[in-house]
Formats: structure tokens, C-alpha cells, sequence
């Protein structure tokens, strides 16, 4: 008889806000890091942000999360921290100071500089890490912070709200997660892609889609909600707005579900398809 098929499955998801700002956010490391970085593009410093100690550490967002992401102590065999704007904690990986918070100290490390597509790599290589036998339960923190300390040459889209989501991806029988990522440079044609994509899984498939992605769509009201099983993230997170949802979600998905993410400044469209 052949092997049963086993993959990783996204099994829990819990999302949070969190108030304030970090200690972090005031110590003299960031002002240096920050302003070695941004000197070669003579990109001034957010000397208000640095002197009132805005943002919040990716650490501390997340680290609380995990009681409720992981109930009883369950142990994770790989922590992977994914995020589109800067820690306030530059000097110290976050990764590893959250896999001695998690149970099970897992084997941690971080995936950036990808925008919204981090979030999908993070959860590719953990299935990666599932099919060489080294990992059947992963935690995935994807973290955005409201602060930016220095100036941009030209607008970047801000989080509202410091966020932090965890997701947990456990084995389990049958096929498990898939993630696909594609240059689409236009949006709207993204979110045709995505419709189209979502209708090949059939009946009873839901579709998640992130705020930008589904702002191409409404002139045809086609993603604004329930008919179609398709649901928008709120604006205002655009790295974790379409994980909220998720967590939202996942509890009463009964079916496939489809969450799409299109990062416009990179012209990157990724997918993950949840059996």
C-alpha cells in the first residue's frame, strides 16, 4: 500500500493589536542604526518619532501570543518571524529571543525586505522544512510596527495599528498548504488571476483577500463579501491586515480557502491555498 500523504496544514491562527510603544523604541542604538543606515541616501531622521520613543518591539507583540496559540505548552519545532517594516530593536534578532518564549525552543529565524510576499515565504519554507521530516509543527509571527524613523523619498503606506498574528501549521493527513508567488506588476489584473483561481477550487471555496488587492475589484462588487465566499481585509495593516482575517475565519471555514496578497510597489501577487 503507498505511504499516506501527510503535509502542514495551517491549524490555528490569533491575531492582536497592541498599544503604546516599547522601551526599545527610546534606546540610543536606534537612533544610530537607523541613522547609519539611511546616510548613504541622505534620507533625514523622524527626530520626533526617535525623541517621543514611537514603535513597538516585534518581540514583546508576539511573545504574549502564545499561550493562546499554542495551549498547553505545545512544543514547535521551527519558529520562522516574518515582517515588511523595521523593528525597533534592530541590534537583537527577534526571532531568537521569541523561540525562548515559545514551548519547545524551536530552531528560529526571520524572512524580510519582501513586503507583503514575506508573509507567503515564511510559510513555503516551513513546508520545505516538513517535507525533509525536520519540522511537524511551525509557528509563523508576522509582525508590523506603526513607526518609520526616517523620511521616505517618496509615500510608504504606514501600519494604523502595531499588529502582531501567529500561525500555526501542524502535519496532518492529506495534502497541505500551497504557496504560489508570480510577478503581476498590475493589480487589478492580480485580482482577476485570483478570481479566476478561486473558482477553479469549487463550490464551497472561501477567498481572503488583502485590502489593496480587493480595492481593484469593487467597481463590480464582486469581493465585497458573502454570495461568492469572498471577504476583504479591513484597510490600514498592510502586512497583517489579510492574517486578522484569517484568524477571524479559519475557526468556522469548512472547505478550501484561498488568501491573496498583492504587494504593488514590487508588482508581486502571492497565494496560499488551504485545503
Amino acid at each position: 500500500m503507498p505511504a499516506e500523504t501527510r503535509g502542514l496544514r495551517v491549524t490555528r491562527a490569533v491575531a492582536a493589536g497592541a498599544d503604546g510603544h516599547s522601551e526599545a523604541a527610546l534606546h540610543p542604538d536606534l537612533r544610530t542604526f537607523t541613522g547609519d543606515l539611511v546616510r548613504p541616501y541622505g534620507l533625514p531622521l523622524r527626530e520626533d518619532l526617535l525623541t517621543a520613543g514611537a514603535g513597538h518591539d516585534y518581540a514583546e507583540m508576539a511573545a504574549g501570543l502564545f499561550e493562546r496559540a499554542l495551549p498547553g505548552g505545545e512544543p514547535a519545532d521551527l519558529l520562522i518571524l516574518a515582517f515588511s517594516s523595521p523593528d525597533v530593536r534592530p541590534a537583537a534578532p527577534s526571532s531568537l529571543r521569541l523561540s525562548r518564549h515559545c514551548p519547545g525552543q524551536p530552531t528560529a529565524f526571520a524572512v524580510c525586505d519582501q513586503g507583503s510576499a514575506a508573509a507567503f515565504t515564511a510559510l513555503r519554507l516551513a513546508a520545505v522544512q516538513h517535507r525533509t521530516g525536520g519540522c511537524r509543527r511551525a509557528v509563523i509571527v508576522l509582525a508590523e510596527q506603526s513607526a518609520l524613523h526616517y523620511e521616505t523619498p517618496e509615500p510608504v503606506e504606514l501600519p494604523a495599528e502595531h499588529r502582531a498574528v501567529v500561525l500555526v501549521c501542524e502535519e496532518a493527513p492529506g495534502e497541505g498548504l500551497r504557496v504560489r508567488g508570480q510577478d503581476r506588476p498590475d493589480g487589478a489584473a492580480a485580482l482577476r488571476s485570483v478570481l479566476d483561481e478561486h473558482r477553479r477550487l469549487g463550490p464551497g471555496a472561501g477567498l481572503l483577500l488583502a485590502a489593496d488587492l480587493a480595492a481593484h475589484g469593487r467597481s463590480d462588487s464582486r469581493p465585497d463579501g458573502t454570495p461568492d465566499g469572498i471577504a476583504a481585509a479591513r484597510p490600514g495593516q498592510p502586512f497583517t491586515g489579510v492574517w486578522s482575517l484569517l484568524a477571524d475565519r479559519l475557526p468556522g471555514q469548512d472547505g478550501p480557502l484561498l488568501v491573496a496578497d498583492h504587494d504593488r510597489r514590487l508588482g508581486r501577487l502571492s497565494t496560499l491555498t488551504l485545503p
